[in-house]
């Protein structure tokens, strides 16, 4: 079922992410957060923008959020989306879920951009964006640096057409 996150849901959200802190490039952060740390990050990220929960027999198996993707005022209908599922978990269209809930929420919120930041080399994410029509607008050359190597990052934009009201 996917709800709307609460500060309950903080631990797992928590150890779903720092999994990938620790084993992979799709974030750049290097260090796992701590549950007062990670609380901190995602309780100013909820108060301002959807973020929402996959659970399934009390047990948190991903999550999506939307942030800011600039804070200059003129950015305010561009956000920055971002999805996580639990390793090990993949292959169940869980992110699916969650990022057509995530989108149905920004549409209706009236955000215009959505823009999905790829560590690149990354086919399945760049797969998963592409189903849901986001173009790639932009790649950056080892811009990051992590396992002592340098990775690209892509941008891929989904732009909410315009309402003919």
């Amino acid at each position: 079922m996917i709800r709307k996150f609460e500060l309950k849901d903080t631990p797992q959200i928590a150890e779903i992410y720092n999994y990938y802190v620790l084993n992979s490039i799709i974030t750049f952060d290097r260090i796992p957060f701590s549950i007062e740390e990670y609380t901190i990050k995602i309780k100013d990220i909820s108060s301002n923008f959807p973020c929402i929960i996959f659970e399934e027999n009390n047990e948190i198996l991903g999550y999506a959020y939307a942030n800011y993707w600039r804070t200059k005022p003129s950015y305010n209908q561009t956000v920055e989306s971002t999805v996580y599922v639990k390793h090990g978990i993949h292959g169940k269209k869980i992110g699916s879920q969650l990022y057509t809930e995530l989108l149905k929420q920004l549409r209706e919120l009236d955000f215009h951009t959505i823009i999905g930041s790829i560590s690149l080399p990354n086919d399945q994410s760049i797969q998963f964006h592409e189903k849901f029509g986001f173009e790639k607008v932009a790649h950056f050359k080892e811009v990051g640096k992590k396992f002592g190597k340098w990775i690209d990052v892509g941008f891929w934009q989904l732009n909410f057409k315009q309402s003919s009201i």
